[in-house]
């Protein structure tokens, strides 16, 4: 085999230690700077050339900077003859924008795709899309992670009472349902609609709480405040406790002060994003589970076989 690499973005440097840890490989080097006036300059600090590469790097807040960071150092790897470059987004920036759900919107996601195909990224591997369908944006392999075979082992640990699985919205019920099924338990959804423009969201259970803990699953957490809303929902249902996994702690604005002063028991999130651990906040690591991605890329064997 021609050997592989791993590099990182300033986003993802304690990620990558951690995933390079578990692969008992040294974290490639590449001299990360910023010019005075805020562009980036990257230079790569040892020879890639002919080597299987990949880009560990995030690109959530600044999203702008890591994003271009990460074009940046493909462009630099690609020019130093690199055999391959695998980017490895545990958090894939820009989802959210994945059709024209209004008139004159861009479709950001598939924007951002063009970008990671036409700077040269060979591959790209990342966890829990905002959308599923953002894969098909892509003319490259993608390998899209599920982050419930993490979230699964926490749950079964917590040895809950009377456990029931809710998707907070509509949106979200092929990945709770996908929950449901792998630990063998029942589902409900949450409702929101807003009836009036400047009026708070009405929420309504579809199925029944009363005396069950519920586990509400969802891709990413960013204000917290309608998963909050969701969790007084519920208990105002019956709900015995009311419990959240999200892949991607965004956690921007009052996401903290949301957190500790709602009826949300506890909220696990993963680390693609640095983030805090809290009262109410449980963070763990998906490093273990891209690292053996990682390895299995690089020795072509069946990513898929992990989630069967």
């Amino acid at each position: 085999m021609r050997g592989y690499k791993i590099f990182a973005g300033t986003a993802s440097q304690e990620f990558a230690k951690e995933v390079c840890r578990h692969l008992d490989v040294p974290l490639a080097k590449a001299d990360i700077k910023r010019f005075s006036d805020g562009e980036i300059s990257i230079q790569v600090s040892e020879s890639v050339r002919g080597r299987d590469v990949f880009i560990i790097q995030s690109t959530g807040a600044p999203s702008n900077d890591n994003l271009m960071e990460l074009l940046i150092m493909t462009d630099a790897l690609r020019r130093s003859s690199a055999s391959s470059i695998t980017a490895v987004i545990p958090y894939f920036g820009y989802a959210r924008q994945d059709r024209k759900a209004a008139p004159r919107v861009p479709i950001t996601a598939r924007m951002v795709a063009d970008m990671y195909e036409r700077v040269g990224i060979d591959r790209l591997i990342t966890i829990d899309l905002h959308a599923g369908q953002i894969q098909g944006f892509f003319d490259i392999p993608v390998d899209n992670l599920y982050g419930a075979i993490v979230f699964q082992d926490y749950i079964q640990r917590k040895n809950l009472a009377n456990p029931v699985i809710a998707s907070p919205d509509i949106g979200g019920v092929a990945r709770a349902r996908y929950f449901a099924k792998n630990l063998g338990l029942d589902m409900v959804i949450v409702d929101k609609r807003r009836e009036k423009a400047n009026e708070s969201e009405v929420m309504n259970i579809i199925g029944d709480v009363s005396g069950k803990d519920v586990i509400m699953i969802d891709d990413m957490v960013d204000t917290a405040g309608t998963m909050v809303k969701a969790a007084a929902a519920l208990k105002k249902n019956g709900a015995t406790s009311v419990m959240a996994c999200a892949t991607h702690a965004v956690l921007s604005g009052n996401a903290y002060k949301n957190l500790e002063s709602g009826e949300l028991d506890e909220l696990v999130v993963t680390n693609t994003l640095a983030s805090k651990e809290s009262n109410k906040v449980k963070v763990l690591t998906v490093a273990p589970l891209f690292s053996e991605v990682i390895r299995r890329v690089y020795h072509n064997e069946s990513v898929n076989s992990l989630f069967a």
